[in-house]
């Protein structure tokens, strides 16, 4: 089984802001397949299952807001019994341009607060991680991770977005070091 988490933030006020490119990414994905997230109250977060190329997948939003993402992810993995190998996490980062993607099978937090949560919660860096660029803040940083894209911004974003089903079909029917060589 494996266990494919979007971070993001709850709710209508954060959708479509920069920090919630990883809720977009499972959506697309779940879209594909006319998925419906359902809440899991038990285990803090919006999840969707499915099995694709003959593996169990566990698309999940976690309800905790970014900062505490590592508390859902710690009790999905552990009640569903996932090892963290077969985690994958899909964030946005604002050390890459807009709508790069940087695939990397372990790593530190790089100052992401969502992945500070996630690795201490684990007790790892070895979680592998799907980065989507949305470029550096000029001035406040959590006022510009918080607001939406500009119109340009929002169109290529949406090109990685409209990707993601292809990106996760093929890590799945192939492998996680192919993922990283194909769209790095």
């Amino acid at each position: 089984m494996k266990l494919i988490v979007g971070l993001g933030n709850p709710g209508k006020k954060y959708q479509n802001t920069r920090h919630n490119v990883g809720f977009m990414f499972v959506d697309e994905v779940a879209k594909l397949y006319k998925l419906k997230f359902n809440l899991d109250k038990a285990r803090q977060a919006e999840i969707a299952e499915i099995t694709i190329n003959g593996e169990k997948v566990l698309l999940a939003k976690p309800q905790t807001f970014m900062n505490l993402s590592g508390i859902a992810i710690a009790k999905i993995s552990s009640f569903y019994k996932i090892p963290t190998e077969d985690i994958l996490i899909i964030y946005d980062d604002m050390d890459l341009d807009v709508a790069r993607i940087k695939i990397k099978p372990s790593g530190s937090s790089g100052g992401h607060n969502g992945m500070k949560s996630i690795i201490a919660s684990l007790g790892t860096e070895e979680i592998k991680r799907i980065r989507i660029g949305i470029d550096k803040a000029a001035n406040d940083t959590i006022d510009y991770v918080l607001g939406k894209f500009t119109k340009v911004e929002k169109k290529e974003i949406d090109v990685v977005i409209a990707q993601a089903p292809d990106m996760i079909n093929y890590y799945l029917r192939n492998s996680f070091d192919g993922l990283m060589n194909k769209y790095n």
